[in-house]
């Protein structure tokens, strides 16, 4: 494999995970495409990668599960022997539902996902590329959401909440890490037409909510990479604990 950096993205096996895969490799990191349960969509993504001159490898992992975590960063270290990006991008909504129908079941899987998966694949990553611990530095992005701010009330509140975490970790995270190397920063998508809403159980959410953005239209996954890529990027080295919006002016 190539000496290039290598980055971590998880849930990148669909959506704006895989758009985020095809485009540092394109821009030459090492990719560790991380999938939960689909391994033929990350493969699939790492054929794409490959074809076109890049190096991946398809890493499986529930964000969701401690035990899997630590399994999928040993995978790294196995493959690359380094880390030096982690994109925090798996993540899951529920089916619109209002505060009060929604089971607690429902919610600590919520936040176990995108919360607490998101807290622990960072803290891993630190530990990888922290010079406290002899790393070299990088960066992590974590994807937050537009939903953070507008609240999502009538659909999915506790999505909202979530990423609403996240966007206070990655201001703490920031500012904990800046002299270790680490920059830390988190994109907000607006409304971007990918399969997350069709899990949502609303499939033509991105098309129906079109005449409420500012640009009339919905984002797409592409749009998005290229500003975690930015953030990933030598470009932004005096840019960290930054909420970037990409979410067409909603």
């Amino acid at each position: 494999m190539s000496a290039g950096p290598v980055l971590l993205v998880t849930g990148g096996s669909r959506g704006i995970g895989a758009a985020v895969c095809v485009a540092a490799a394109k821009a030459g990191w090492r990719v560790a495409v991380n999938y939960a349960t689909n391994r033929d969509a990350a493969d699939a993504v790492v054929g794409a990668i490959e074809a076109a001159g890049g190096s991946a490898i398809a890493v499986q992992g529930d964000v969701g599960s401690e035990a899997d975590i630590q399994a999928m960063f040993a995978a790294v270290d196995a493959a690359f022997g380094r880390l030096d990006g982690l994109v925090n991008n798996a993540g899951i909504v529920g089916p619109t539902a209002r505060i009060d129908e929604m089971s607690v079941e429902r919610l600590e899987r919520m936040f176990r996902i995108n919360v607490t998966g998101s807290i622990r694949c960072a803290a891993e990553a630190v530990r990888r590329m922290s010079t406290r611990y002899g790393g070299k530095g990088g960066a992590i992005v974590n994807i937050s959401s537009a939903a953070a701010v507008l609240g999502s009330p009538a659909q999915y509140v506790d999505y909202a909440a979530s990423k609403g975490a996240i966007d206070t970790f990655t201001i703490g995270l920031a500012r904990e890490v800046a002299t270790e190397g680490i920059r830390v920063n988190a994109i907000r998508p607006g409304v971007i037409d990918t399969e997350i809403h069709a899990s949502g159980g609303l499939p033509d959410r991105a098309r129906d909510l079109a005449p409420t953005i500012p640009v009339q239209r919905p984002g797409t996954a592409e749009e998005v990479a290229d500003a975690v890529l930015y953030l990933l990027s030598d470009k932004a080295t005096y840019v960290t604990g930054a909420i970037l919006n990409v979410s067409g002016g909603r």
